[in-house]
């Protein structure tokens, strides 16, 4: 069987005000834990890290935190980027667990980030803003640009990947809808709902 051809960086911290402090990794939507949607889009990953505090962490799959806790998603990545093997596979998806559609984009995404001249892909929400959240970078491209950043605590991820040649990928199914807020929860509960009906 041949190896997986991505690593994945699950980010699963933050404070969740908008959820009044609820534990967002653990919020259900369709059943299942937020975090348990985002791992089940990785799972044919060769090596997935989350990223958030050790009562988030599942059986079997890395779990790291940056620090020190709370320094926003840059850190976040880069925590999760120096835990996996630096040896391992070229691409590198990076994914907020509170995207529950985000399998059902995955595979057009690495299609993207393999574009020749390329530092990966990420993809354009409905409403047109890039969600450099459900993306798919170059392992190299991302170091650099990590490396080039004065710090990464408190870091926008703008900053981040401001230099970087991205091709977008337009979501044309609501995939890339989050869960901010206890209102996008059950919007979301109700779309998945739909789709897990007999």
């Amino acid at each position: 069987m041949a190896r997986p051809d991505f690593d994945a960086i699950v980010l699963a911290g933050g404070r969740a005000r908008r959820l009044g402090g609820a534990s967002k990794p653990d919020v259900e939507v369709g059943g299942v834990a937020l975090l348990d949607h985002a791992l089940a889009a990785v799972a044919g990953a060769a090596h997935v890290v989350v990223v958030g505090p050790p009562q988030v962490a599942r059986p079997g799959i890395a779990t790291v935190l940056e620090d020190p806790p709370d320094g926003g998603p840059v850190a976040g990545l880069a925590a999760g980027l120096d835990a996996l093997p630096a040896d391992g596979p070229d691409i590198v998806v990076v994914l907020a667990c509170d995207v529950p559609g985000a399998g059902r984009v995955l595979p057009a995404l690495l299609a993207a980030a393999e574009v020749t001249g390329s530092d990966g892909a990420r993809m354009i929400g409905a409403d047109g803003r890039p969600q450099h959240l459900v993306a798919a970078y170059r392992r190299t491209a991302l170091r650099l640009a990590l490396d080039a950043l004065p710090a990464v605590r408190g870091a926008a991820m703008h900053a981040l990947v401001g230099g970087l040649r991205l091709v977008d990928v337009a979501d044309d199914e609501g995939a890339t809808a989050d869960a901010d807020t206890w209102a996008d929860v059950e919007r979301l509960d109700a779309t998945l709902s739909d789709r897990i009906d007999p």
